[in-house]
């Protein structure tokens, strides 16, 4: 089993993550500014803010695995970029892989086709910019990182979210950046996002994978 680093735990993905994880018999720690009203069994919980490079180093060179489940929103609405790159130069320095749970904007409805985030008019203006700085984390900044650094995206169908929690079915499909279901987006629920992000984490990817999940 592996040592892994939620960090974000306690958001919708980052906390389905380490749940999955943990039930598994992974060594699960979730880094997070606050604790979840309820917490996860099996898994250990470190408070701090991603703002402190030193409390972030020591968990990220702990961990075999780092999952960063970050929003740009409240305290990271103008820092969330940052604070990956601060991420992924600590876990290239640790030589850990990262593992970003990313949006649907980043993907391609097909090959070569614009990502969705070219066009968001028909997204409500107030949620724009967050979807934005998440796409742009997955194509300029993770691209741009060390080639050291064993990286990997992985977006959800586009109904994914707590709006939208659906059930656990066990099962998933896995794409490449090209939506599975480009014609609708698609769904996944939160229960087998994790499902298969944790897979991914087990069988290890090639560097530089971006990857979308769906049914």
């Amino acid at each position: 089993m592996s040592r892994i680093t939620v960090i974000g735990g306690t958001g919708y993905a980052g906390s389905a993550i380490a749940k999955e994880a943990a039930h598994r018999g992974h060594e699960v720690t979730v880094f997070s500014r606050a604790l979840p009203a309820t917490q996860l069994p099996n898994v250990t919980y470190v408070l701090g803010d991603v703002a402190d490079e030193s409390a972030l180093s020591s968990v990220i060179g702990n961990s075999q695995a780092v999952v960063g489940a970050l929003s740009p929103r409240g305290a990271l609405a103008s820092s969330f970029r940052d604070a990956y790159r601060t991420i992924a130069r600590l876990a290239d320095a640790a030589k850990v892989p990262l593992f970003v749970a990313s949006g649907f904007s980043s993907l391609r409805p097909a090959p070569d086709a614009p990502r969705y985030v070219t066009d968001l008019s028909h997204i409500p203006e107030e949620s724009r910019a967050e979807l934005t700085e998440v796409a742009a984390l997955v194509t300029n900044d993770l691209p741009a990182t060390p080639a050291t650094l064993d990286w990997v995206a992985i977006s959800p169908a586009q109904k994914f979210g707590s709006w939208v929690p659906g059930e656990r079915l066990g099962h998933y499909q896995v794409g490449g950046e090209v939506a599975l279901h480009p014609e609708d987006g698609g769904e996944i629920s939160g229960a087998d996002y994790a499902l298969g992000f944790v897979d991914i984490i087990e069988q290890g990817r090639p560097r530089g994978t971006h990857l979308n999940l769906g049914y």
